[in-house]
C-alpha cells in the first residue's frame, strides 16, 4: 500500500488471532455509521508493511492501531477514536472517554492487551472475513 493512499483512508490493525480483538472487529462492523473502514491484521503482510509504515516494529502487538487519514491512534486513544465513529451511543461514551487523563485510560487499555489472550482466548489463525466482507480487509 503506497502513502498516499494511507492518507486518504481509515484502517484498523488488529490482532487476527486474538479473540477480544476479532470480537471487536465484528463490533465494528455491526455499529458504524457507514462501511468506512477497512481492517488488516497485523499478522498478515499489509499489516507488517503498515506497522512499519507507523514507525512501529513489525512484531509489535499491543491490539489495535488505528489510521485516520494518515494520523496514527495507538492504545486507549485508537479504540475511542474508532468509538466516536459508530452509531449512538457508542459515539457518546467514546466522547466522554476522551475527557478521562490519558494516562488512566492507557493504563487500563495496556492491562487489557496485556491479559487479553488469557482472558479471551486466541485462535491458531487470523479470522476469515465473510464473501460480502473481503473487500474492507487489506
Amino acid at each position: 500500500m503506497n502513502s498516499e493512499g494511507i492518507q486518504h483512508q481509515k484502517i484498523i490493525l488488529f490482532d487476527g488471532i486474538c479473540n477480544l480483538c476479532n470480537g471487536s472487529v465484528k463490533f465494528i462492523l455491526r455499529w458504524e455509521k457507514d462501511s468506512r473502514y477497512q481492517f488488516a491484521s497485523i499478522q498478515s503482510e499489509i499489516g507488517k508493511e503498515l506497522l512499519v509504515w507507523c514507525g512501529l516494529p513489525s512484531n509489535y502487538n499491543q491490539a489495535v492501531v488505528y489510521l485516520e487519514n494518515g494520523r496514527i491512534y495507538l492504545g486507549s486513544t485508537a479504540a475511542l477514536k474508532i468509538g466516536q465513529e459508530l452509531k449512538f451511543p457508542w459515539s457518546t461514551l467514546s466522547s466522554v472517554g476522551l475527557l478521562v487523563p490519558k494516562i488512566f485510560r492507557d493504563w487500563v487499555y495496556r492491562q487489557i492487551a496485556k491479559h487479553r489472550y488469557q482472558w479471551f482466548g486466541k485462535k491458531d489463525v487470523c479470522m476469515v472475513p465473510s464473501k460480502n466482507l473481503q473487500a474492507r480487509f487489506l
